[in-house]
């Protein structure tokens, strides 16, 4: 379901990308469903929250050192990859790999924090946009961020408080996430296909180049997040929680305050997330 849902996201991406504003009353509406089978109290952190922390920060930081002397905008590509927070819509796929959706809430809430403080700081340092002020960004990025995070959570305890009956209700239908999913993939890929077409038709060469620099990165980052997750029992959520991205809020962060270019490796990681998901939702599938 889900590549043929990318392929046609990229064959009708005028169509699709029209309703691009749509995506985070979609994701919304996932997470809703998501967070009403979800117990509060079992939001706990653990020492694996704290070790995706270190390789969030100290990851995008040393990948970008490594690239910087080949071509700063393969290392902000690099930098932007890594950084970017954990995507909202990680607890849904989470959920329907059977993981630990408490767990990897918890994280989406540091990864997000984490993001949102570091990245003024580094782009500061390396971005092309450093007039912009530490709070400005700050709260914009918080903005954009939290109330996608908080507002569902919120609403989902306060239903599950008021009217547990109907809170129970919601999450017998649980399987319209992977639906709306669907329908918000098809059309955050037809933005995808629509942005990366209309950037500068030369450097192709840097183009590819960056492709496989957000290719390298997703691979890696599920694959370590899963092998830190498996060493404490958590091996989904650190998978999830590591390598799949915002990579909405990461293409805006790349225009925002690096070279445009660099916006290209979020678009690129996009497809590269879902593969893996698609990949995984189908193994899950032929094990039930």
């Amino acid at each position: 379901m889900m590549p043929f849902t990318m392929t046609i996201g990229t064959l009708f991406y005028p169509f699709f990308g029209k309703f691009d504003f749509l995506t985070p009353y979609l994701i919304f509406l996932m997470l809703f469903f998501t967070y009403c089978g979800m117990s509060v109290k079992a939001i706990r952190f653990s020492p694996m929250h704290f070790w995706l922390i270190l390789i969030q920060i100290f990851g995008s930081v040393g990948l970008y050192l490594l690239l910087k002397n080949i071509d700063v905008t393969l290392a902000q590509s690099g930098l932007i990859c890594l950084l970017a927070p954990t995507a909202t819509s990680a607890v849904v796929i989470t959920g329907m790999l059977k993981g630990n959706t408490a767990s990897l809430t918890a994280y989406t809430l540091l990864g997000n924090l984490t993001a949102a403080i570091m990245a003024p700081f580094l782009f500061s340092l390396w971005g092309a946009n450093s007039q912009i002020s530490f709070w400005d960004s700050f709260f914009h990025i918080a903005q954009r961020v939290f109330i996608l995070l908080l507002g569902p959570l919120t609403l989902a305890v306060a239903l599950k408080r008021i009217w547990p009956r109907g809170a129970d209700e919601v999450q017998k239908k649980s399987i319209l996430s992977f639906y709306l999913w669907v329908i918000a993939l098809a059309i955050v890929t037809a933005t995808t296909v629509k942005f990366v077409s209309t950037q500068d038709p030369g450097r192709y060469d840097l183009k590819i180049g960056i492709a496989l620099v957000a290719l390298v990165a997703c691979v890696s980052q599920f694959w370590v997040g899963r092998r830190i997750g498996r060493l404490y029992g958590d091996k989904i959520a650190g998978g999830q929680g590591l390598g799949q991205k915002n990579t909405i809020l990461a293409i805006w962060l790349a225009h925002t305050y690096l070279n445009p270019l660099a916006s290209v490796a979020p678009g690129a990681y996009i497809l590269w997330q879902n593969i893996i998901n698609s990949w995984q939702l189908w193994r899950i599938r032929r094990e039930l």
